[in-house]
């Protein structure tokens, strides 16, 4: 049987305090405290470190965690197995997404994922920010980028083929840049961090560097600017496929990409045994978005780069 003070550490890391840990096990926050320095001091190493205003797991934490993690979904899923219920697919899951993608590509097939799992408990939390698992208590996190996180169980989803676009206003009264060089005498939109683009072209890898006409934080706003003819941007297939196919963009100097090494992952931490949820999603997410996702599918004749 697994030593209950194991159960209360990890009731805590996922609930992200001692507080909800209580109220979930029905015990006082004084009490997952005491016992929780108990752990602390059989193992001897410090687990988390604790303010007034937020937790984080140590080193030896995130080891111990995750270790746990395992062992309580082995568990659960041998349980299931004498029970006859090994099949089902239940409990809670929260999923982390971009803001974008998740209202664009996330939200309108969710619904056919519990029409099929109905008994999982599922939260979606969209934010542009990078989300750490543990800090932000997900069990899962889609995320675009060219490294995933180190450590972490990456499942590769789609491609993300970025492509430089502009409106055709835009080009009406700018002129259409027909070499790399000429960006240097057009507006150029980005959201902070986004520059400088790092492309490719027929003779190699090339870096576009410079300042965003407009400065934001914001992606979506970036989108819009683009689309109401304020510059030329570098947008991912998935967030402007549709702007491509009915004219409202058009594709600039259609030679160069985005760098294919950014992809959309499925990230979550390493267990041996993860949940039957996050298996569920995985799969659900590897089928809706490939071999080909939906995006490319609608306008990979408009963004086929010509090398």
């Amino acid at each position: 049987m697994m030593d209950p003070d194991h159960d209360l550490f990890v009731t805590v890391v996922d609930e992200g305090g001692l507080a909800a840990a209580g109220r979930r096990l029905h015990i006082s926050p004084a009490m997952v405290s005491k016992r929780l320095a108990r752990l602390e001091e059989r193992l001897g190493a410090r687990l988390l470190h604790r303010t007034t205003r937020r937790m984080a797991l140590t080193p030896a934490g995130e080891r111990l965690h995750a270790d746990l993690r395992g062992i309580l979904a082995a568990l659960d899923e041998a349980e299931r197995r004498v029970s006859g219920q090994s099949a089902m697919v239940s409990g809670p899951l929260r999923v982390t997404a971009p803001t974008s993608f998740g209202r664009m590509h996330l939200a309108p097939y969710l619904q056919d994922f519990l029409d099929a799992y109905p008994k999982v408990a599922l939260t979606i939390d969209l934010s542009d920010a990078f989300v750490d698992l543990i800090d932000g208590r997900a069990d899962l996190a889609l995320r675009i980028a060219a490294d995933p996180g180190r450590g972490l169980s990456a499942t590769r989803l789609a491609t993300n083929r970025r492509i430089l676009c502009a409106a055709p206003g835009y080009l009406d009264r700018q002129g259409v840049p027909d070499t790399i060089a000429a960006l240097k005498t057009h507006r150029l939109l980005a959201a902070d961090g986004q520059m400088p683009w790092r492309l490719m072209g027929p003779k190699g890898p090339v870096s576009i560097d410079g300042q965003s006409h407009v400065r934001t934080n914001s992606s979506e706003l970036v989108r819009e600017l683009t689309l109401a003819g304020g510059g030329i941007a570098l947008r991912s297939l998935w967030d402007v496929s549709d702007a491509l196919v009915s004219g409202q963009l058009r594709q600039v100097l259609p030679a160069f990409a985005g760098s294919a090494d950014v992809a959309l992952f499925a990230v979550h931490l390493p267990q041996s045994h993860p949940p039957r949820a996050i298996s569920a999603f995985i799969d659900f997410l590897t089928g809706l978005y490939g071999p080909v996702p939906p995006w490319d599918r609608s306008a990979i004749a408009l963004a086929e780069p010509s090398l």
